[in-house]
């Protein structure tokens, strides 16, 4: 493909997530899918014009307005001031690509050439702009930004928004050490090194097709960011136990859970989508687990009924904003606003209370989400604590000592909280609560 006609695919991709509530990846990976004369490198080209524009949306709709007339907040004007401010490209240059040819932007409008020469040289990081347009974070999120983070606000929303790592979780039900993974990858000349607190997790050197690796094939290892793993290793699952995934999904995290109990016990992953516990199935079969059973929550359905005071574990990973995976989902951040805060943060309080009812006396529930926003985190889980005489929160760093060990505890409140700035890795938040023993 011409330069042109890459510009033309990122339009039409851009335009086409604002037109659904669908992600943005499964929007492009739909159009590349579709059009199988999309090569390799420009594949690569698309999507980072696209991931490129998401990233600096903040600004580019800054700069938009700041032109007047002319260009608009769309994906064919933002991709034009892209062009301007993060390409440094000047309007002739431009105008040659957005000649109306097959396969190439529409020609460039008078007004948009006028609109562009207003902005042309202008600063994509201008010094005028508000701190949460220059962070790139929505104007309604700022002021919850600043209660988590402080001080240090500027620093952790920008690095939400930089291009998040690429991280795998090395399987041991496959019966490979991680240094054995590396010398695999190594022979394929993939570069690989340790996590530095997830005992399983790798960093790659950048985004790799996993399909192709050989390691990946045979199950030794999985997609997951170190955070996520973290997460998962906290529930503590091990042999023997009746452990539950209440919002399994795609069952990242239950492939976690499955390897701590070494295929012995009994693992049930509940979700409200069937097409999520589908892809749960064929992960978990690749993984060599055989523990795992797979139920939709659905009304009348009596399945969790069954198991209420029953289980040692129970998993609480609450649909959440996402705010901590802003570095892989760019597009999220333009996705909700305050309604939809106070709407998501009622079911997760619903959500813990239903999953609460699960644990028998002694065990535990581990409330997650990948939001660094308190509403969503600790003024939930002290909600419920508030109103629940039953449970008590199991201060973290003891939970880390016992768990995972060899590596200093990251936090020293009593939740874990994660956070790119610091950690390195999404932003997570995990709460491990425990249920009397005596009612």
């Amino acid at each position: 493909m011409k330069p042109a006609g890459r510009l033309e695919a990122a339009i039409e991709i851009l335009e086409a997530i604002d037109a659904t509530n669908r992600p943005a990846d499964r929007v492009l990976d739909r159009y590349i899918r579709d059009r199988r004369y999309i090569g390799g490198g420009d594949r690569s080209s698309i999507a980072s014009r696209v991931w490129g524009v998401y990233r600096r949306r903040a600004r580019l709709d800054w700069w938009i307005k700041k032109a007047g007339k002319g260009i608009g907040r769309t994906g064919r004007g933002r991709v034009l001031a892209d062009l301007v401010l993060h390409d440094h490209q000047d309007v002739a240059g431009i105008a040659e690509m957005f000649d109306g040819a097959r396969h190439s932007p529409a020609i460039l409008a008078k007004a948009e050439s006028e609109a562009l020469r207003r902005i042309v040289g202008g600063d994509l990081n201008s010094p005028e702009m508000p701190d949460a347009v220059r962070a790139e974070c929505p104007n309604w999120l700022w002021p919850h930004m600043e209660a988590r983070f402080g001080t240090d606000v500027d620093t952790a929303v920008s690095a939400l928004g930089q291009e998040a790592p690429f991280d795998l979780r090395v399987n041991p039900l496959a019966g490979m050490t991680r240094e054995a993974v590396i010398a695999s990858l190594a022979e394929e000349e993939i570069p690989a090194v340790p996590t530095a607190l997830s005992p399983f997790g790798l960093h790659l050197d950048r985004r790799r097709p996993v399909d192709r690796m050989a390691v990946f094939k045979s199950g030794a290892v999985d997609v997951q960011d170190e955070g996520s793993q973290l997460a998962a290793l906290l529930v503590g699952a091990t042999p023997g136990m009746l452990a539950v995934d209440y919002c399994a999904g795609a069952g990242g995290k239950a492939l976690a859970l499955a390897a701590g109990m070494q295929n012995k016990g009994r693992l049930v992953l509940f979700d409200v989508s069937k097409g999520r516990l589908d892809r749960a199935a064929v992960r978990l079969r690749r993984a060599g687990v055989h523990n795992a059973e797979r139920k939709v929550l659905a009304e009348g359905d009596k399945s969790v009924k069954r198991l209420a005071g029953k289980a040692d574990r129970v998993l609480v990973d609450a649909p959440c904003s996402g705010t901590g995976t802003w570095r892989r989902n760019p597009d999220a951040k333009w996705r909700y606003d305050g309604e939809d805060l106070e709407s998501l943060t009622k079911t997760q309080r619903e959500i813990l209370e239903r999953a609460a009812s699960l644990v028998k006396p002694g065990g535990r529930v581990i409330y997650v989400t990948c939001s660094v926003l308190r509403a969503e985190n600790e003024d939930v889980v002290e909600g419920f604590l508030a109103e629940s005489d039953r449970f008590s929160v199991l201060p973290m760093a003891g939970v880390w000592a016992e768990i995972i060990g060899d590596t200093p505890c990251p936090t020293t409140g009593p939740y874990l909280t994660l956070s790119p700035h610091r950690e390195g890795t999404d932003g997570f938040f995990v709460a491990v609560l425990e249920r009397a023993l005596q009612p």
